[in-house]
């Protein structure tokens, strides 16, 4: 294999000439691989999972929302086998980095990519990290990993990291116009990581370093999360005052300056925003700080799938209905609208609450046809007028397109509405968070 200079690089970067290979073909690494396919970029993948494998083979993308040509998608190719990584000039880590039962960081994936990268490393390459993890694990914890070698950052091979931003179900903004944040161990490693996506998106925005560029994307969710507590207490707030959240909110959006809406919601779900912020705190707990707003954020958040239930449960009681007994739909399984994704989804929580409190519960979905809750598999029933005035409550906790709410007011007999579906309809049949 020859080996490239930081210059050869470069060049092979411009010409699209440079082989990337990406580890791991989630929703990021698959994301990225057809991106850079697009272009022109030769793209392989390495993942685990064999069934991935098999459908990018057939041109089938087995992620929600992404309109790749069935040809790009099988000339990406994919295997298990990581002596692919020897053949790469571009090596791009995106690996999942979920919590621990503990809820604390489990960056085991990142790791084990990174002894995997080690022994196949050589000279001239560029390794990005993209994963969402904690300040310090590029420099402190994956450089280590490459300089064990012999070889030496910034001059045998290159080390950055530019974590992911896609949001899921974003038809507005996509990989190629939300701007990149990129940052390299040494100036030669950001530079080259410049190069690199400024192929593929319009944007690229260089930082100081990669510990920089790691508290980027914790901000980000961080923020995001604060605010979403603060309007879920206010929520809870507005609940004892009588008052209507949703109008609240909408009339002090009005405010052209100082003021940015958050909506309340049934709980936080995803990968991002429930589980990114406490890759922070546990970090800060090591030098003894408590991330405080990140905490309180957390604990806000989680429980309002309960806060939805006790809502139920209220709502059931003044029509001299117990909880126990009562046939429960639950409208949505997945975390967020449009979306087929039930990782950390407040509707397993509040399926589970629901049930412990002697519901009877069923569920659908038009994107999720079966869901895990307490290690039993529901299935997703089918949406009717019989279906849903045979229930004694219908409870709203995603609001997808699909969902019609006139219909669905019309034909239950109780609606209670986490996502203000049901905004515009007066009827004294919904219940509003």
């Amino acid at each position: 294999m020859r080996t490239k200079s930081k210059t050869g690089l470069i060049r092979a970067i411009a010409q699209k000439k440079a082989k990337v290979c990406i580890l791991g073909l989630g929703y990021v690494g698959l994301n990225l691989a057809v991106r850079f396919r697009e272009v022109g970029f030769w793209v392989t993948g390495i993942d685990v999972d064999k069934e991935k494998i098999e459908k990018l083979k057939k041109g089938v993308a087995y992620v929600r929302d992404l309109s790749a040509d069935p040809s790009i998608l099988r000339s990406i190719p994919a295997t298990t086998e990581p002596q692919t990584l020897r053949a790469a000039d571009i090596v791009i880590i995106c690996v999942p980095t979920p919590l621990s039962k503990t809820r604390d960081p489990d960056i085991s994936l990142v790791l084990e990519a990174g002894g995997v990268i080690a022994r196949h490393l050589r000279r001239g390459q560029l390794i990005v990290l993209e994963s969402t993890t904690f300040p310090g694990t590029t420099r402190e914890l994956l450089l280590p990993l490459f300089e064990e070698t012999g070889l030496k950052v910034g001059k045998d091979f290159f080390l950055a990291y530019s974590a992911e931003r896609l949001d899921p179900g974003n038809r507005r903004f996509t990989l190629v116009n939300t701007p990149k944040i990129v940052a390299g161990i040494t100036p030669s490693c950001s530079h080259l990581a410049q190069s690199l996506y400024s192929q593929i998106v319009t944007r690229v925005v260089p930082v100081g370093g990669t510990d920089t560029a790691e508290m980027v994307k914790l901000l980000e969710n961080i923020f995001r999360s604060v605010n979403i507590a603060l309007v879920n207490e206010f929520a809870i707030m507005c609940h004892r005052l009588g008052l209507n959240v949703w109008e609240v909110i909408e009339a002090a959006a009005t405010k052209p300056y100082g003021f940015l809406p958050f909506y309340p919601g049934p709980g936080l779900g995803g990968h991002c925003i429930p589980v990114d912020p406490h890759y922070l705190s546990w970090k800060l707990r090591l030098l003894a700080y408590k991330a405080r707003f990140i905490d309180l954020a957390d604990e806000v958040n989680r429980e309002m799938p309960r806060f939805v239930v006790e809502r139920v449960a209220e709502s059931l009681n003044q029509r001299r209905k117990s909880m126990r007994g009562a046939k429960i739909l639950v409208l949505g399984a997945a975390y967020k609208k449009d979306s087929d994704d039930v990782r950390e989804s407040p509707a397993i929580d509040i399926v589970r609450l629901l049930r412990e409190r002697g519901a009877e519960v069923s569920y659908h979905d038009p994107h999720v046809s079966r869901l895990s809750v307490d290690e039993q598999f529901l299935r997703s029933v089918t949406l009717s007028p019989r279906c849903l005035a045979a229930q004694d409550a219908v409870v709203v906790v995603t609001d997808h397109s699909r969902f019609d709410a006139r219909q669905i007011v019309k034909h239950s007999r109780l609606v209670i509405d986490a996502r203000n579906l049901t905004q515009g309809i007066d009827s004294k049949k919904i219940v509003r968070l």
